[in-house]
């Protein structure tokens, strides 16, 4: 099965990047050209389902695949970037971490009204990024039309959060 050869790829290293987590390293995938293509593929595929106007990706490695992909569906790519790092006036939004709060930010003319959107980050963890992000998108006037992964994180229940959206994991992971 193909997502099983995806899997394959993905290196698991204990205890980084503190003690007791198990971090899922995509390095190992990306290095593969023709299989990297493949996952650019197999998202474009649900873009095109989903009728994605636009690419928003979520910094850092959402970056990889949103560029990747918005260049594939001939759409525009806006970055979805920590606080601070977007030149322009920008729209914000907060999100809870384990211990504090974190803040991402989209410019605020990065969307026309309307436009469909999909949300792209290379992981699904607790939804707390990706919720923020669709809220983003949602106040710069475009609308959440999905959102694509490359691996969840099912223990952590992020889908929980985003039920109001159509959510696309290609690798999920129960531990």
């Amino acid at each position: 099965m193909e997502i099983e050869v995806l899997k394959e790829k993905i290196r698991s290293i204990p205890d980084f990047p503190q003690k007791g987590i198990l971090f899922r390293d995509i390095t190992t995938l990306l290095q593969d050209g023709p299989l990297f293509s493949r996952v650019i593929d197999m998202m474009a595929g649900y873009c095109r389902q989903r009728k994605a106007e636009t690419i928003a990706a979520i910094e850092s490695r959402g970056f990889i695949f949103g560029g990747a992909l918005a260049d594939r569906l001939k759409v525009p790519f806006i970055p979805v970037r920590k606080e601070g790092k977007l030149p322009f006036k920008t729209e914000k939004v907060s999100y809870a971490l384990e211990y504090g709060e974190a803040c991402v930010e989209m410019h605020v003319d990065a969307l026309g009204g309307g436009k469909r959107v999909v949300i792209v980050d290379d992981l699904l963890a607790t939804g707390g990024t990706v919720t923020a992000a669709a809220e983003l998108v949602e106040r710069c006037g475009g609308e959440v039309s999905g959102i694509a992964v490359l691996i969840e994180l099912v223990f952590l229940k992020g889908r929980e959060k985003l039920r109001k959206y159509d959510v696309c994991s290609l690798i999920k992971y129960d531990d």
